[in-house]
C-alpha cells in the first residue's frame, strides 16, 4: 500500500500524543465539602484520573478518539493500492466481441470474462476520469461515449453480446480510438481481446495502448468446410474437419439428413491435420447439418449446414470477343448456364432476375446490361470507378484477413503482365491489391453488385492456375446471390441477397430459430428485411444455421430458397491467445503492448465512512448516561398513559 499524500502522516503524530495527554491533565474544579463521599465513588475515580501524568486507566472514549484520529489522517494520505489496470483520467476502452471470444475457457466464455475486467478497469478510474467503450468485431458499436457515470458504463459493458459475424477487425474501433485520444490528455487505450484480431497497417495512437489478454487455451477442433453439389443420381456431400490446437483430438462426426442421423464418422487429428469425408446421399435430401461432438473450446465452429441446390440454375451473360478460359471455366461451374452475347451488343431484353450476371470482358456498351457486374478489363470509365492508365509487371497482394472471395485461393503464382490502373469509388473494397494500384476489386452501389479485375485474362497466367476456376466461382457466388451452390453458402453477418421479379408482391422469411419475417402485414415486420430495385436484402444474419425465403404472388407460393450461414472462418477458429499485440504509438518508445499497466486502487472513501461510523459510537458512548436518562423519562411517560 502507498499514499498520494504522506505528509497528511504528521497529523497522527502531532494530534495523538494531544488527546492523550488532555487525559492525562488533571481538569482543574473547586473544592466542596459534603457530608460524605460513598455515594461519590465513581466522582472520585474520575477525579483520580484527571490527576496531572498519572498512569491512564481503561477509557473507551480515548480509545475511539484516536481511532477516529487514525482513520481521518489515513483517508486524508489517500492510501491506495496498486493493481493491474489503468492510469490514465480518460479511458478508451476497445472490447472485442468476435466469435473466438466464444471460447469457454473464460467464466463461463472468453467475453465474459472481458466484461469482468472491462467493469474492473473502469472501477479503477481516478476521480472524475471518464471513459469510453467501443465494442469491436462485426459492425463497431459505440455504446457509451466519454462519460463519468460508472453505471451507465457498467451497463453499456454487460450488454455487448458475441457476435459470430464481421470477423475482427479492430481498425475501425482503434481508428476511433486514435481520433478521441487526440483530443484529450492523460488519454489511454485499453484493449480486451484474444490477440486474434486484425490491426490496422498504418495507424499510430496518439496515446498510451495497453492490451489485456483473455484466454488460456488454443485447443480447437472446427468444421472448416460443408459442401452439397450435384452427383451422380443424387447429390455428393464433402465435410471437413480440422484440428487448429497443439494436441493430437479425437473428435465424433455426425452427419444429419433433413434431422434424420445419416452416418457417423471417428475422427482422429494430429495438430493443424484436417481430414475430409465424401459421400453420396439421395436427391431428395434438401438440408445436411454436420455436428462435432465431445466439445472442445469453440463450440460454435462444431455445427455446420449445407443445403440442396439440386435443380437451381444460375444465367450468367458474357459480352465479349470471346474468351475460352472464361467460358470453360464458366460452363463447369455446378448451376450456372452461359449466355454469350456479342461484343457490340447495346440492348439487353431480360430482366435482372432472368439474368442476374453479366461479365463485361474488355467491353462496356452503352448502356449497362441490368442485374450484377463483373468488368474484366475495362477499357474506359463508368460511373462506378475510373480508368487513368495502364500497370506493368504488378505484384499480387490478396487482401488479409478472411476475404470471402479469395476463400481457398491461392495467388502465390500468379503473375500479371499488364494491367489497367483503376480508380473505384467508396463502394469498393480491394480484394486483391498491388503497389501502382488494386488488381481486383468489390462492392455494391445503386442496389447493384460489383466487381473489377483490372486485366485481361491473356495478359496473366492466371487462368493456367488451380485459382481461377476457385476465383471464378467465388465471382459468380457473391454477384448471384440466392443461386447455386456457393451462393446458397453465407459467413455470419454477410447480408443475404435475392433477385426479385417484379411480378412477386412478398417475401417471407424463417429464421434458423423459427421467426418469420415478412415485407408484408400479416407477420412479424422487420426493418432489415426489404426490396429495393428489384432486389430483396436481409442483413442480420448473425445467427447460423438455416435461413428459409419464399416469394409469393397475390399469395400464391412461387419459389423457395434456402441458405446455409456457417462459421468457416481460420482467424476465428485459431483460438489461442496472442501474449502481445504490436499497435504503433505516436510516442515511438513502445510499439509492442504491455499485457498490464498497473492501476491504482484508492481506499480513501471507505475509510472516512468508517471514521464517521466511529465518530457516531463516540457520541453515543459520550452521551450515554444522558441517553440513559431519556429513555428512563419515556418509560416512565409510557407508563402514565
Amino acid at each position: 500500500m502507498s499514499f498520494l499524500a504522506p505528509l497528511a502522516l504528521l497529523g497522527a503524530a502531532i494530534l495523538g500524543p494531544v488527546i492523550v495527554a488532555m487525559y492525562m491533565l488533571k481538569l482543574r474544579r473547586e473544592d466542596r465539602q459534603v457530608s460524605s463521599t460513598f455515594l461519590w465513588q465513581r466522582m472520585v475515580r474520575d477525579v483520580e484520573a484527571n490527576a496531572p501524568w498519572q498512569r491512564l486507566r481503561p477509557n473507551l472514549l480515548l480509545l475511539l478518539q484516536l481511532l477516529l484520529l487514525l482513520l481521518l489522517v489515513l483517508a486524508l494520505a489517500r492510501p491506495f493500492f496498486r493493481t493491474p489496470g489503468i492510469s490514465g483520467r480518460n479511458l478508451i476502452l476497445i472490447l472485442d466481441r468476435s466469435a473466438s471470444m466464444g471460447a469457454t475457457d473464460g467464466s463461463p466464455d472468453r467475453l465474459s470474462a472481458a466484461r469482468d475486467l472491462a467493469v474492473r478497469l473502469v472501477d479503477q478510474l481516478p476521480d472524475q476520469g471518464r471513459a469510453t467503450i467501443i465494442a469491436a468485431g462485426g459492425q463497431m458499436e459505440v455504446p457509451a461515449s466519454s462519460t463519468t457515470d460508472r453505471r451507465e458504463l457498467h451497463r453499456a459493458i454487460q450488454e455487448i453480446a458475441l457476435r459470430n459475424g464481421g470477423g475482427s477487425d479492430l481498425s475501425p474501433a482503434l481508428t476511433l480510438a486514435s481520433a478521441l485520444a487526440a483530443r484529450e490528455d492523460e488519454s489511454e487505450v485499453a484493449i480486451l481481446s484474444d490477440g486474434n484480431v486484425t490491426l490496422p497497417p498504418d495507424l499510430e495512437v496518439p496515446a498510451r495502448v495497453r492490451y489485456f489478454p483473455v484466454g488460456r487455451s488454443g485447443e480447437n477442433v472446427a468444421i472448416s468446410a460443408l459442401a452439397l453439389q450435384p452427383g451422380p443420381g443424387g447429390q455428393t456431400l464433402f465435410a471437413q474437419a480440422i484440428n487448429y490446437g497443439e494436441q493430437p483430438a479425437t473428435r465424433r462426426l455426425d452427419l444429419y439428413l433433413d434431422g434424420e442421423l445419416f452416418n457417423a464418422y471417428n475422427l482422429t487429428l494430429n495438430p493443424q491435420q484436417e481430414q475430409s469425408i465424401v459421400t453420396d446421399i439421395p436427391a431428395s435430401v434438401q438440408i445436411v447439418e454436420a455436428r462435432l461432438n465431445e466439445g472442445d473450446g469453440l463450440v460454435t465452429d462444431d455445427r455446420a449446414w449445407a443445403v440442396s441446390t439440386l435443380g437451381d440454375e444460375t444465367t450468367v451473360r458474357v459480352v465479349g470477343p470471346g474468351n475460352r478460359f472464361l467460358e470453360t471455366a464458366l460452363e463447369l461451374l455446378p448451376g450456372v448456364k452461359v449466355l454469350l452475347a456479342e461484343p457490340q451488343a447495346t440492348a439487353f431484353e431480360q430482366t435482372a432476375a432472368q439474368v442476374p450476371v453479366t461479365i463485361l470482358d474488355g467491353v462496356i456498351p452503352p448502356v449497362l446490361p441490368p442485374g450484377n457486374l463483373l468488368f474484366i478489363a475495362p477499357p474506359r470509365s463508368t460511373d462506378f470507378f475510373s480508368v487513368t492508365g495502364e500497370i506493368e509487371f504488378p505484384s499480387v497482394h490478396p487482401a488479409p484477413g478472411d476475404e470471402p472471395l479469395l476463400r481457398n485461393v491461392s495467388l502465390s503464382e500468379v503473375s500479371v503482365l499488364k494491367a489497367v490502373r483503376v480508380v473505384p469509388g467508396v463502394w469498393a473494397r480491394v480484394v486483391i491489391d498491388s503497389e501502382p494500384g488494386p488488381l481486383l476489386v468489390a462492392g455494391e452501389s445503386q442496389g447493384r453488385r460489383l466487381a473489377v479485375l483490372s486485366f485481361d485474362l491473356h495478359q496473366s497466367d492466371l487462368p493456367l492456375q488451380v485459382a481461377f476456376p476457385l476465383l471464378l466461382s467465388n465471382l459468380v457466388s457473391f454477384l448471384s446471390p440466392g443461386s447455386g451452390a456457393e451462393a446458397s453458402q453465407l459467413a455470419p453477418g454477410q447480408p443475404l441477397a435475392l433477385q426479385v421479379d417484379p411480378a412477386i408482391t412478398e417475401v417471407r422469411l424463417t429464421r434458423p430459430d423459427g421467426t418469420q419475417l415478412s415485407t408484408q402485414g400479416g407477420l412479424l415486420q422487420s426493418a432489415s428485411l426489404h426490396i429495393q430495385d428489384g432486389q430483396m436484402v436481409y442483413a442480420d444474419t448473425d445467427e447460423m444455421g438455416v435461413y428459409t425465403v419464399e416469394e409469393f404472388r397475390e399469395g400464391a407460393l412461387q419459389a423457395r430458397h434456402r441458405y446455409a450461414v456457417n462459421l468457416f472462418a481460420p482467424g476465428e477458429s485459431q483460438i489461442a491467445p496472442q501474449p502481445d499485440l504490436a499497435v504503433p504509438q505516436t510516442s515511438g518508445l513502445q510499439t509492442t503492448v504491455a499485457r498490464q499497466r498497473e492501476g491504482r486502487q484508492e481506499v480513501w472513501r471507505w475509510l472516512a465512512a468508517l471514521a464517521l461510523v466511529v465518530l457516531l459510537a463516540e457520541w453515543l458512548v459520550y452521551h450515554k448516561s444522558g441517553l440513559a436518562y431519556l429513555r428512563e423519562r419515556w418509560r416512565k411517560a409510557r407508563a402514565r398513559l
